[in-house]
């Protein structure tokens, strides 16, 4: 279909769960304007995930490259520039970023959600509405453009070959699976290795089987290692072993996944996994499994009271609370009340 508008561009960069929350905003729009070209300036590894995505064209910014990448990456973009920018980061890098991007219309984040000199490179802001998730929020961004996202669907343009790679790696013989995604870029956000072995030993008595997935960092090599070791049951040790191509077709393959607030937990909800949050030093509310969080285990007012001695309903929405040791506040009890929650809820 030719394009019966000027093009659009929309800026996020990072991180993996806040990419796959643009996804359904990217659904809205194509909804409500088809026929205007979508680009959408992205990092290398939110590319990595969603490289193949209909109807977008991507711009990938490394950070490594400074300003002389923000000039050559301003030399890709169509000549008469765009109808709007929603700029949908607020860090300086983004804002800096976002200069570099020919529109008149330059729509960010309200003020109460803006830092970093933010409110210096947008001309409008989205509707400001305190203590909604993070993916309502991306979501906001049709409204200027006189549109509402009524509704949240994905397709994070997994291939074929990457279902084939993940199919390959066990043979379903009815087991459920409980797959533990063990790390948080954060490592304040991070549990403990011999509690995730308890639970992991626990779901096997049960009858799962337990997987493990994670990337190449030597954070999540030797936290896998560590969970490994102290079980006494066996489980499939799949860290470092799937681009991030194939990770959705993995984390589909379970019926829950274990994490911490981290990319996998929301790409896990956008495949249509059931998740197992672990929260504590941040609020699963605002940044939880969006679809579903009846699994999670909710420690965010306990770390508020404990850490900032406030409860988490009178801090600011979005406060981290990302302490040594908050992550002490979960019990393996905790995880696997969560753990037979799903097991009540899914009994075949």
């Amino acid at each position: 279909m030719p394009a019966t508008s000027p093009p659009l561009c929309l800026l996020r960069l990072s991180a993996l769960g806040d990419v796959t929350h643009v996804v359904p905003l990217v659904r809205t729009l194509q909804g409500a304007m088809p026929g205007t070209p979508l680009h959408w300036v992205i990092d290398k590894a939110g590319h990595k995930l969603l490289d193949g995505l209909p109807g977008v064209q991507f711009h990938v910014y490394d950070k490594k490259t400074g300003l002389a990448g923000m000039r050559a990456l301003r030399r890709e973009f169509p000549g008469g520039g765009f109808q709007a920018l929603l700029q949908m980061q607020v860090a300086a890098r983004a804002n800096l970023l976002s200069a570099f991007i020919p529109a008149r219309r330059r729509i960010g984040y309200d003020k109460s959600r803006s830092k970093d000199l933010h409110g210096l490179f947008i001309n409008e802001r989205i509707p400001d509405r305190p203590g909604i998730h993070v993916l309502d929020a991306i979501g906001s961004f049709c409204e200027p453009l006189g549109f509402k996202q009524t509704e949240v669907s994905w397709d994070l343009a997994t291939p074929p070959e990457a279902h084939d790679w993940a199919r390959a790696q066990w043979q379903d013989d009815g087991r459920p699976v409980l797959m533990i995604s063990p790390c948080s870029s954060h490592q304040r956000r991070n549990w403990y290795a011999e509690r995730y072995a308890a639970l992991a030993d626990h779901a096997a008595s049960q009858g799962w089987r337990v997987v493990l997935c994670g990337g190449r960092s030597d954070l999540e090599r030797s936290t896998s290692d560590a969970i490994l070791a102290a079980m006494r049951h066996p489980a499939l040790d799949l860290v470092g072993k799937d681009t991030l191509k194939q990770l959705p077709a993995l984390l589909a393959r379970a019926q829950l996944v274990v994490t911490p607030d981290s990319g996998p937990m929301h790409i896990a909800n956008a495949v249509g996994c059931k998740v197992l949050g672990l929260h504590a030093a941040s609020n699963p509310a605002r940044s939880g499994p969006y679809s579903d969080r009846r699994y999670c285990v909710d420690r965010y007012d306990d770390a508020a009271r404990r850490y900032l001695h406030t409860p988490a309903a009178e801090l600011k929405w979005g406060t981290k609370i990302e302490f040594d040791e908050v992550m002490s506040l979960i019990t393996v009890d905790d995880a696997i009340a969560a753990f037979e929650r799903y097991r009540a809820d899914h009994p075949n």
